[in-house]
Formats: C-alpha cells, structure tokens, sequence
C-alpha cells in the first residue's frame, strides 16, 4: 500500500482551514460518499476540505477471492469477524500519512475528523485512537471495531469526540457489532455518542443531517 493514497478531494470555496477524511467501504472507492458532502450542511466559514480516499485493490477471501477495493481482507464473516491484522494496519498507516499531509498543508490536528463506512470505519476507529496529534474527532457508520485489543488510547486521544451511527437492520454488519464497538470505546474511557436509523447497510437523510452536525460541532 502507497505512502499517499490516492484520493477524491473536494475543496471549500476559501482556504481550507479544517478536514474531513472519509473512508469508504468494501468493494466502494472514494466516490462513494462525494454526493453526499454538499448535502451535509457544513458551516461555510469552516472551511472544511473532504478527502475520499481509494482503497487498493486486494483479493477478499469471504468474496470467493474476487479482487476489489478493499481496506484489508476479510476471511470469516460473523460477529467474531476475522480478517487480516497486517493489512488494517497498513490501512491505519496510510490513514496517519494522509493526516501527515494535511498538517503539512497547514492543517492542525484538532481540526481533522476522520470518517469511516463498514471497512472504513473499522480502520479509523484504530487510526484515530493512535495517531499522535490531537484530533477533532472520528465518525463510526455503520463498522465494528475488530482491533479493539489491539490499540491503545494515544494520550492526545483522551476525551476524543466519536460518533458511531448504525442501521437497526444491517443485514452485513449487524447493530449488535455496533453496540460491541461502542463498549469498547467506553472501556478505553471515551464516550461515544451512539445513533440508531431504521435502515440497512447504507445511510439515510436523518443520519447524514446528523454527521454534518456532529462535523460542525467537533470543528467549531
């Protein structure tokens, strides 16, 4: 996987003063989630550019092989999912270059929010709670959090604002992964807020109102 991910990235009308990096999920790329940023109703004077990176191209195991966009492999579905550690973790690495780059940019840390869909998530709940700087916050929709015992709270990550927004029918990652992502957090002493939607695998108008306030509030 590249040091820097190629990326969608849709900028504001001013000088970007704040980020949002939103991961799609399995078998998607970062165009999945572009119609939806101008419906958000993120505060202009935020200056919030989105990147909506790609995922590299892997062959998915529980997919019979089939090679796709994905953030690592999966290999067993279930709620006890089992996947490919190594290849998450190169997912949080590029996740922390692409934050590298918007500091370097001009970007502080505290004003970066990392999002994530399914797969996506799952990477950023870990990318998030390790990286070094502190961030604005993370958005869990519609994830699990399978590296849960494998990362600690960075210091700078103590009190870290996180969302985590969740279908009542999600037939692929049920709402029960959801509520088991949420306790984890919780036991790393961090206090997700925690939103239900009767719908599937996918988003709806009252969740997207909801993560443009939760981007309003957490960059404000």
């Amino acid at each position: 996987m590249s040091e820097c991910l190629p990326a969608v990235v849709i900028e504001p009308a001013s000088a970007a003063q704040a980020t949002v990096i939103w991961l799609h999920g399995l078998g998607a790329d970062g165009h999945d989630f572009e119609p939806i940023v101008p419906m958000l109703g993120v505060l202009p004077n935020l200056a919030v550019r989105f990147v909506l990176p790609h995922a590299p191209s892997l062959p998915v195991t529980v997919n019979n092989g089939a090679v796709m966009p994905a953030w690592y492999d999966i290999l067993r579905f279930g709620e006890e999912r089992e996947y490919n550690h190594a290849q998450l973790l190169q997912s949080v690495h590029a996740v922390h270059s692409l934050i590298e780059q918007e500091l370097a940019l001009g970007i502080p840390s505290h004003k970066i929010v990392l999002a994530g869909f399914s797969q996506g998530g799952a990477v950023c709940y870990h990318a998030a709670l390790s990286f070094h700087g502190r961030l604005a916050g993370v958005l869990g929709l519609s994830t699990y959090f399978p590296s849960a015992e494998q990362v600690s709270v960075h210091p700078q990550q103590h009190g870290l604002q996180v969302m985590i927004c969740h279908g009542t029918y999600d037939p692929i990652v049920p709402i029960s992964m959801g509520r088991t992502s949420r306790r984890a957090l919780e036991d790393k002493g961090l206090h997700p807020e925690f939103r239900t939607y009767v719908m599937a695998h996918e988003v709806c108008a009252e969740e997207i109102n909801d993560i443009g306030s939760f981007i309003n509030r957490s960059l404000s």
